[in-house]
């Protein structure tokens, strides 16, 4: 006999085999014990949940010559030709390849003739939201008003894409995702079946990979079993294979962002890569480790809730000391931003890089909750500090202050009398290189030498009289001036009675110069105290 896939090997062969489904297992097998048969069914859930096989079931169950509590006997005639796919009554038809309205109009045209080697004509459709609308239309009179023989069984894993003039026609059954306690017990079932060793810890992590969907876990174990042929399957082998990683490697990983150690957690990931593990797979994982973690730390009877083991439990409880709620819960939402942005991602280890860096570098976030882990850690700091006998204190001794003084103030080479005259020439280079109201300021002034070397401003107007007024618009543009030309310049200003606006615009105007300016005692200056 040829080899068949294990998911298809032990595919359930009545209602008791159906694990993780018993509501609806209890519901259907009552139907057929009572024979209020609907016409129409919708199995709604994730793949490899049981829908199909659930459904093959029912069909024979319905159609059993001897059913047993609900359940097809699974030897009578009927039984026995479902099973071998040869019986005309039963038809299972794959929507995703036969979507258009004649493959829907030839079972139409089929529902019309009564079974004659079954009780039930029943079509099982699967993935129905593949039909096209014009599909779906055609199906929608025979739904509504079957023949008395005729049962549909339509299963999907969007049953958000069916119209909902077909949903309202439906018995709807939604089948859940599979508990991992669930799929490690059959996983343990169908290995002391065929004599397959194998440890708890490896099968219970093959059904916490399964991600609810036990077909997925036995297709894992299948390839684990094509490795590891005639070998005992163990966790560390489990582990190596699937390209996951293990509790201890997350929790060293989670230490390494709450310490801020970049450099290791660039080599753990070196590590991760080069083993092959997927980062994808890693990311989920870890962001599952944190989610567990965060569970551990909020006390309680949580066992069942994080699905480890006894001494994972211990490990978790140990390290969720360390880890407060809001830093946990800022971990988690950026590793469920990177699970999605990796699906579309080309390079992946770079994306993987970059954000656990922005877990360990809060300081590179803008959010609310990266500036509540900054003050956290500094908070730590400074705990740490005065833990270590360190007094803060608001005054400074001599030495820090001249310390303090030095640093603040570099020392500056004096500027000579060329200097200012190159000054004077590039005033255009000062203008652009100041900002704020002091460019505004220096924009209308003129500059000039005095007779004993020094700087000389006349400024344009009363008002850049009064902002200069201000020592600390004066120290603004002794900074401009000094910073463009790299040496340290006194700047004077001229003290004149006052000039008013219009009479310094009639002043610009005929392009006077300052020495002849200053020079003409018809004009006025302007008023300023000088220091």
């Amino acid at each position: 006999m040829a080899y068949q896939a294990l998911y298809r090997k032990h595919r359930p062969t009545d209602f008791s085999d159906v694990k993780g489904q018993d509501p609806i297992v209890r519901t259907l097998s009552n139907q057929v014990k009572t024979g209020r048969i609907g016409h129409a069914y919708l199995f709604c859930g994730t793949r490899g949940t049981g829908k199909t096989s659930v459904a093959k079931v029912f069909s024979r169950a319905i159609n059993c010559e001897n059913p047993e509590n609900g359940n097809p006997c699974n030897r009578c005639q009927t039984c026995k030709s479902i099973l071998e796919g040869t019986n005309l009554s039963v038809a299972e038809i794959d929507a995703a390849s036969n979507n258009g309205v004649d493959s829907i109009r030839q079972i139409v045209e089929e529902v019309k003739y009564s079974p004659t080697d079954a009780r039930y004509r029943v079509y099982i459709i699967d993935e129905v939201h593949m039909l096209s609308i014009g599909a779906f239309n055609a199906l929608l009179k025979t739904l509504e008003e079957p023949p008395a023989y005729a049962v549909f069984v339509l299963a999907t894993t969007e049953a958000h894409k069916i119209p909902i003039t077909i949903l309202s026609r439906c018995q709807r059954y939604d089948f859940k995702r599979i508990s991992i306690d669930t799929i490690a017990s059959r996983l343990r079932e169908l290995c002391d079946k065929d004599g397959i060793e194998a440890e708890e810890d490896a099968l219970r992590y093959i059904a916490k990979c399964g991600e609810g969907s036990l077909r997925d876990a036995l297709s894992l174990l299948e390839r684990c079993l094509a490795f590891y042929f005639d070998d005992r399957l163990t966790y560390d082998k489990i582990i190596e294979l699937l390209g996951t990683s293990d509790v201890e490697t997350f929790a060293v990983l989670l230490r390494y962002i709450k310490e801020s150690r970049v450099d290791c957690i660039m080599r753990l990931v070196e590590e991760q890569v080069l083993a092959g593990r997927d980062l994808t797979r890693l990311v989920i994982d870890f962001t599952w480790y944190i989610r567990n973690l965060l569970l551990a730390g909020e006390g309680g009877n949580i066992g069942q809730l994080l699905e480890v083991s006894g001494e994972q439990m211990n490990m978790l409880m140990h390290e969720a000391k360390v880890f407060e709620t809001q830093e946990l819960m800022r971990y988690i939402n950026i590793l469920s931003e990177l699970s999605n942005r990796l699906r579309y991602a080309s390079g992946k280890r770079v994306l993987v890089e970059t954000e656990l860096i922005r877990m360990a570098k809060p300081q590179m976030d803008v959010d609310t909750d990266a500036l509540t882990d900054r003050i956290r850690k500094l908070e730590a700091k400074l705990t740490s500090l005065m833990e270590n006998g360190y007094t803060p204190s608001t005054e400074k001794n001599e030495a820090e202050a001249a310390d303090s003084e030095q640093a603040e103030y570099e020392y500056i080479p004096e500027a000579l009398p060329e200097d200012i005259e190159k000054l004077v020439q590039n005033w255009n280079g000062v203008q652009n290189a100041a900002a704020g109201s002091v460019k505004c300021i220096l924009a209308g002034a003129r500059p000039s030498i005095t007779p004993d070397g020094k700087l000389l401003l006349l400024l344009a107007n009363a008002q850049d009289a009064e902002y200069i007024s201000d020592d600390f618009f004066r120290n603004e543009i002794e900074k401009a001036i000094n910073g463009f030309a790299g040496k340290s310049i006194e700047v004077t200003y001229p003290s004149y009675p006052k000039l008013d606006t219009e009479e310094v615009k009639k002043v610009n105007k005929k392009h006077i110069s300052l020495d002849t300016f200053l020079q003409n005692k018809n004009f006025k200056g302007i008023e300023i105290v000088s220091e």
